[in-house]
């Protein structure tokens, strides 16, 4: 059975649990506890689990006493240590029905998944992972693979390197650059350790989520029943010293922060603020404010060391909105090297009306005063069409993008856009020449947008009917951040 099919099959049974209240995060949850579970049968030599397990007897049981041994089991796996309690640490069963309980347990045991390579098992859990996105509300926040993949590329991690991510989730970033190491021949089994137990150091907020993140790293082999990956469940804004700095530094950063408003306690940069209720303390920040994406640009600025490298999707709004984000947007030029941003297209995330960019960023050369000597722009949002299903955005899309970014040999970029020809999408353009602009907008479109002018060649219907979805809702967007900026001011 194709990988899809398997997934398909397995992800199929969550309608028919939907109908008693269980939602599609706790299904995904269920199915990483009895999916771990089945393997470990499969491989009892490498998984030594308490007494109390046993998958053969879990597939025996029915009614009552089968839900009474699953309690059981997931209370005394939460209890055993190591990633046994990362995985199962407040673990318990929502499926009340025996007899759906005793069904999705048939479904996993008919298929042998130890038997399958780790890439392929990683990759059903993926699928679930995004047909979880898809369904629960999560898609907004679920970066399509194809982005990190060219995000990845462009910033080409090393296997001696560490590799943070600040609002981890699932760990799709790590598999991304997990997907890339993997292409690099004759590594050492120093660097297959290294990669193993200390390369990736990720926060999530969410303890389910942080969950699902570790089974899915434990599915592409990284980390073990006794040595776990560095995965907190904590706001990683709050992961700082005594002094109120980045507690940690890395050589990469790789993230998609949550969009909006901080519903949680504001980092600020004055420390009479930071007594108060709601605030604690940033020494590392430029600037204090309540805006999710803004503050973690912050932050992950603040995570890179000496050479340290970021690559981060952010919304529009970070682009041009005035008071914190100006203060920032100069800071950034400043203090580091912002050389590249992607200008994503629309409809490539399953929340409409999300218009995102990717900033590239590094730490600035420690003899320059601004880090920033130009920044090169790539436009693949004007006259690009894109939705999740009917034209879902592939590697191959951002391959021209990638090609341009001319990794490693950055100094020997060329534009595409020139007067003749004013359709190239990849355009560069000095620190002066932002600096210059209103409140350092780097909001910048120069391609004529087909749509508009060309009436004899629009988009089909429904393409038009999602762009004007999309531009409303992401009307909406900016207006509750300029009412959240009048609310700080």
């Amino acid at each position: 059975m194709t990988t899809n099919n398997i997934a398909q099959k397995i992800w199929s049974f969550c309608d028919t649990l939907r109908d008693d209240g269980l939602g599609y995060n706790d299904y995904l949850e269920q199915l990483t506890y009895l999916l771990f579970l089945k393997m470990a049968d499969e491989n009892q030599s490498k998984y030594k689990l308490p007494d109390i397990y046993e998958w053969r007897t879990l597939k025996r049981l029915t009614g009552g006493e089968l839900q009474d041994k699953y309690e059981q089991t997931l209370l005394k796996l939460a209890e055993s240590g190591g990633m046994l309690k990362k995985i199962f640490s407040g673990a318990r069963n929502k499926i009340h029905d025996s007899a759906k309980l005793k069904r999705l347990i048939k479904l996993i045991d008919d298929e042998d998944w130890s038997s399958t390579e780790v890439d392929i098992k990683g990759e059903i859990y993926e699928s679930l992972l995004q047909k979880n996105a898809e369904n629960s509300g999560a898609g907004q926040y679920f970066t399509p693979r194809p982005v990190i993949q060219a995000m990845v590329e462009c910033t080409q991690p090393r296997p001696s390197e560490t590799i943070a991510d600040p609002s981890c989730g699932t760990g799709g970033f790590f598999l991304g650059a997990l997907e890339f190491l993997e292409t690099i021949s004759g590594l050492s089994e120093k660097q297959k350790e290294f990669i193993k137990f200390e390369m990736f150091h990720g926060w999530e907020i969410e303890n389910a989520t942080a969950r699902l993140c570790l089974m899915n790293l434990y599915l592409h082999g990284i980390g073990d029943l006794e040595e776990t990956p560095d995965i907190l469940v904590t706001d990683s804004l709050k992961f700082i010293d005594e002094n109120g700095k980045a507690k940690e530094h890395f050589d990469i950063v790789l993230a998609n922060p949550p969009f909006g408003k901080s519903s949680s306690d504001v980092p600020t940069i004055d420390k009479e603020q930071a007594k108060k209720e709601r605030y604690f303390y940033r020494d590392d920040f430029w600037v204090t404010t309540s805006n999710k994406q803004l503050s973690f640009l912050q932050h992950i600025a603040s995570m890179l060391n000496e050479k340290g490298r970021a690559a981060v999707v952010l919304p529009d709004n970070v682009l041009f909105e005035g008071g914190a984000g100006e203060t920032i947007r100069k800071e950034l030029l400043k203090e580091m090297n912002l050389h590249t941003v992607l200008r994503l297209p629309t409809g490539i995330f399953y929340a409409q009306g999300v218009k995102s960019n990717v900033l590239f960023f590094e730490e600035k050369e420690p003899a320059k005063e601004i880090g920033t000597d130009e920044i090169w722009f790539y436009d693949y949002r004007t006259n690009v069409h894109h939705t999740p299903k009917k034209n879902p955005l592939t590697y191959n899309d951002l391959k021209d993008f990638v090609d341009c970014y001319k990794v490693g040999q950055i100094d020997d970029r060329e534009e595409t856009w020139n007067e003749e020809n004013p359709e190239g999408r990849w355009r560069k353009y000095t620190y002066d020449d932002i600096v210059s602009r209103n409140k350092t907008n780097m909001d910048i479109f120069w391609l004529r947008d087909a749509s508009v002018i060309d009436l004899d060649n629009l988009p089909e219907p429904d393409v038009i009917l999602d762009e004007i979805i999309e531009n409303i809702q992401s009307a909406l967007e900016n207006f509750k951040n300029v009412r959240d900026n009048l609310n700080e001011e």
